[in-house]
C-alpha cells in the first residue's frame, strides 16, 4: 500500500543528495558545470520521477482491495463501474500532490530555486501532476490484472526505471548515444520533465534543446502525452475492472 508523503519520498531525498553533491561537479548541462547549475537542471526530473513512481503505489493499493474482497462490496451499490477506480486515482493524486509539496520543500532547502512568475510555477507543478494521475492509470490496470499487491508493486516498477532513466531527467539526453537519444527525445517523461524546467526557468546557461518536436514544444507534447495515456488506459482499466467483477 502507499505509504505517507513523507516516506514516498525517502528515496528521492537519497537521488537530490547523490546527484547534487556526488555527481553535480563533474556533469556538464549546458555551457556549465556548476554545482548550482546542475541542481536546478535535476529537480525538473526528481519531481517527474516522484510523481511517476506513484504508479506503484496506485497498483499495489487497487490490488489489495482486490484480493480482500474489498471491490466486489461497490458491485452491490448504485455507481458507474468505472467510479471506483476514478476514485481510487484521484485519492492517489491528491497524495501524490502532498509527496510533491514535501520534496519541494526540500529541495529549496538544499538550494533549487525557480526563475519564472508564480503562474509558470505553478503550471509546470501541474503538468507533473497530470502526468502522476495519467499514470496512476497504468497502475490501476497493472493492479487490476496481477494477484497480489507485492506483484503491482514490482510490476509497476520494473518498467519505470528504464522509462525514467532513458530520459533527460538527469543527463542532457542530446549527449546519449544517437538510438538512445531518439527514445529519450519521445519519450513522455522526458517531455514533462523539459516542460518543467522551461516553466520553472531552470535551463541552465548555454542549454539547447534537440530538434525533436517533443523537446521543441515540450508544454503541449507533455500535454497530449499524459491526455493519451489517461483515455488509453483508463479505458482499458475499466474494461479489465467490469470482466473482474462481472
Amino acid at each position: 500500500m502507499p505509504g505517507t508523503a513523507a516516506t514516498r519520498t525517502t528515496p528521492t531525498h537519497t537521488f537530490v543528495v547523490l546527484f547534487t553533491y556526488v555527481f553535480g561537479g563533474s556533469i556538464q548541462v549546458g555551457s556549465s558545470t556548476s554545482t548550482q547549475s546542475y541542481r536546478e537542471f535535476l529537480m525538473a526530473g526528481i519531481f517527474a520521477q516522484t510523481v511517476t513512481f506513484a504508479t506503484a503505489g496506485a497498483g499495489a493499493g487497487i490490488a489489495d482491495d482486490m484480493h480482500k474482497g474489498l471491490i466486489d462490496r461497490f458491485r452491490s451499490l448504485p455507481m458507474a463501474r468505472g467510479a471506483v477506480l476514478t476514485g481510487r486515482t484521484l485519492a492517489d493524486l491528491v497524495q501524490t500532490a502532498l509527496t510533491l509539496v514535501v520534496l519541494a520543500v526540500v529541495a529549496l532547502i538544499v538550494g533549487w530555486r525557480t526563475h519564472e512568475n508564480i503562474g509558470k510555477v505553478l503550471a509546470g507543478f501541474g503538468l507533473l501532476l497530470l502526468l502522476g494521475y495519467a499514470f496512476s492509470w497504468i497502475g490501476a490496470l497493472i493492479g487490476l490484472t496481477v494477484r497480489t499487491p507485492e506483484a503491482a508493486t514490482s510490476g509497476g516498477l520494473i518498467w519505470l526505471f528504464p522509462l525514467t532513466f532513458i530520459s533527460n531527467a538527469f543527463v542532457d539526453a542530446g549527449k546519449m548515444p544517437a538510438f538512445l537519444r531518439h527514445i529519450a527525445e519521445w519519450n513522455p517523461f522526458s517531455a514533462t520533465v523539459q516542460a518543467s524546467r522551461e516553466l520553472f526557468g531552470n535551463l541552465p546557461p548555454g542549454f539547447s534543446a534537440s530538434d525533436a518536436w517533443p523537446m521543441q514544444h515540450p508544454v503541449w507534447a507533455s500535454l497530449i502525452w499524459s491526455v493519451v495515456i489517461i483515455l488509453v488506459f483508463r479505458t482499458l482499466a475499466v474494461r479489465k475492472y467490469r470482466s473482474a467483477t462481472a
